[in-house]
């Protein structure tokens, strides 16, 4: 009998040790949420359509032609990307709804580059991606806030702050515009409530300001704008605002042969998106701009010229512009922040690389990112350009001069950031 036992016993023992070893051979991350055998499955949401669509709608294309190439060429260790993508024609409650169905239903391991401030605010509130663990990459928006870790944990930014980029025009002004009037139109939200906080750091006095609600920009808005900034005799004129809001602003002023010297804030500088809403490029001509990306027209670059490569193959005869090089640079970095989470990647994982080595992550920008274990905090800086006659924001001399800073107090400083090299072929490695 005690022999009996003793063999129950040690046959009991060997299936549990074939099943402890069943069990470690298993992924550790084998229920991952969008990790399967052979797929990583991330989500998007932001306007397709409508009236805010306009070039931003080329920004999932440029991703899933350099995921695309990435998938050709082996995937992220062995899996391929797969991008879910969802119009939420740049509605909040919409931002929401879609965002909720990429995690609920399509089960995305995590969100890539939402567009706008209103939107993403509203999705952090609502569905709180933070408190069930969803990493939120690389949003589409400078609002200083998203860099919050505490209030957004699993949010990281990517552009810099408007208060960034005011800061280092108010720089920019003092030194090449001193004693001149200056004019500030701004959208009157949490994106120009950024502006003004860093002008104010800047120490920049208007002659005027004039705020625009979102969604009321339009010629005859624009005509009231110009007899503002004509009546306080402004000599150089910020606009601080969205895309249409330029537009408007730069063709009507063509039409009343108003001509001061323009400053164009990134997000409202993008030639082609104004050349969508029908007012030719031209009218850019000699505006002052800022980007912390290189020329979309330098093939000299490495990024560009490898992006631009890839796009053309995956959408002959589309323009490679501004959009299309911020998409494909956040695909760039996803597959190498996915690569480096290892062979079986889970959501902290992820995050984890982010937090420890985001700003090691070659990337085509010419200024540093911000990321550690307490900072969620995107790129830090520009570099200052002219607009040629045909829309192009070039730099000033022909050579790129950045400039960094923070969202506080500290100082506009120039950069001698040195950029990592482009991966053998575009992939991480």
């Amino acid at each position: 009998m005690k022999a009996m036992n003793r063999r129950k016993l040690i046959s009991v023992s060997a299936v549990l040790a074939v099943a402890s070893l069943t069990a470690t051979a298993v992924p550790a991350n084998a229920r991952e949420v969008g990790v399967a055998s052979s797929e990583i499955k991330l989500g998007m949401t932001l306007p397709m359509t409508g009236a805010a669509s306009l070039g931003y709608n080329k920004i999932p294309g440029a991703a899933k032609a350099y995921f695309d190439y990435l998938n050709a060429n082996g995937g992220v260790n062995g899996r391929k990307i797969t991008l879910i993508v969802k119009d939420d024609r740049y509605v909040p409650t919409e931002a929401v709804a879609k965002t909720n169905e990429l995690i609920l239903k399509d089960k995305v391991m995590a969100l890539l580059a939402p567009l706008g401030t209103a939107n993403v605010k509203a999705v952090a509130s609502s569905l709180n991606p933070g408190r069930r663990g969803v990493p939120v990459l690389f949003v589409n928006t400078g609002f200083s806030g998203f860099a919050d870790v505490k209030k957004y944990p699993t949010t990281y930014a990517i552009l810099p702050s408007y208060i960034m980029e005011a800061k280092i025009m108010g720089e920019y002004i003092k030194d090449n515009f001193a004693g001149k009037k200056i004019g500030l139109l701004y959208q009157d939200d949490d994106f120009g409530s950024d502006a003004l906080a860093g002008f104010k750091t800047a120490g920049i006095n208007f002659a005027v300001k004039v705020p625009y609600a979102s969604g009321s920009q339009g010629a005859a808005a624009a005509a009231g704008w110009i007899t503002k900034f004509k009546a306080a005799e402004a000599d150089v004129v910020i606009l601080f605002g969205v895309s249409s809001a330029t537009s408007a602003m730069l063709g009507t002023a063509a039409v009343l042969k108003y001509a001061p010297q323009w400053m164009l804030g990134s997000v409202g500088g993008d030639a082609t998106t104004i050349k969508l809403t029908g007012v030719p490029a031209g009218v850019l001509y000699n505006a002052i701009g800022f980007s912390p990306v290189p020329a979309t027209t330098d093939l000299n670059d490495e990024y560009i010229k490898l992006f631009s490569d890839i796009y053309a193959k995956a959408l002959p005869g589309s323009v490679f512009d501004l959009n299309v090089l911020l998409g494909m640079n956040t695909a760039f970095m996803t597959a190498q922040a996915l690569k480096a989470a290892g062979q079986n990647p889970t959501r902290k994982s992820l995050m984890a690389v982010l937090n420890t080595k985001g700003a090691t992550l070659a990337n085509s920008a010419l200024t540093p990112v911000g990321y550690s274990a307490k900072s969620h905090v995107g790129l830090t800086g520009y570099w200052v350009g002219k607009y040629s006659p045909t829309g192009d924001l070039l730099p000033l001399g022909g050579t790129y001069v950045t400039y960094t800073t923070d969202s506080g107090a500290g100082a506009v400083v120039k950069s001698t950031y040195k950029r990592p090299a482009m991966p053998a072929k575009g992939l991480p490695n």
